[in-house]
């Protein structure tokens, strides 16, 4: 049996399991929790990936300068891990970046193999101080992060 991955814009059928997706991640601390309403004011910056018609995993691109953006809330549902689904949303999130115009691609991770196999660099997080007071400020580990940055420039 063939299986086929699509990568597609969220739509709002798709906010109850993106919440599914990222609270088994948050739930584990992980990735930061996210309401279903800021999921439903964000739609635009998720894209989904879709095995044979059934959301499998999630990532979405914030703009946190004029040539800089983040991949957030990227994860894989249980059991579809392994499977080339993450790479495939970090392909069509860098392809989005482009389209935009946007230079720079970072994001905060614990999996850092994961994006140094997909072109990314390891970086201080020092160096996006437009991360730390959008949102570090807000984060319960913001004195005792132990995320990785990393970045990828598109030019």
């Amino acid at each position: 049996m063939t299986t086929t991955l699509t990568c597609r814009q969220a739509t709002a059928q798709d906010i109850d399991t993106l919440y599914d997706i990222i609270q088994g991640y948050a739930e584990k601390g992980i990735m930061l929790p996210r309401t279903k309403e800021t999921l439903s004011v964000q739609l635009d910056t998720f894209v989904v990936a879709e095995i044979d018609g059934q959301l499998v995993g999630c990532g979405s691109l914030t703009r946190l300068g004029q040539d800089l953006v983040e991949i957030r809330s990227l994860g894989v549902s249980d059991g579809y891990k392994g499977q080339g689904i993450g790479k495939a949303l970090v392909s069509s999130l860098l392809h989005e970046a482009k389209q935009q115009g946007i230079p720079k691609v970072m994001a905060l991770t614990y999996e850092v193999a994961f994006f140094e196999r997909n072109g990314f660099t390891v970086v201080e997080k020092e160096i996006f101080p437009e991360k730390v007071w959008r949102d570090c400020i807000h984060c319960k580990k913001q004195h005792c992060c132990d995320e990785i940055a990393v970045l990828k420039r598109l030019d």
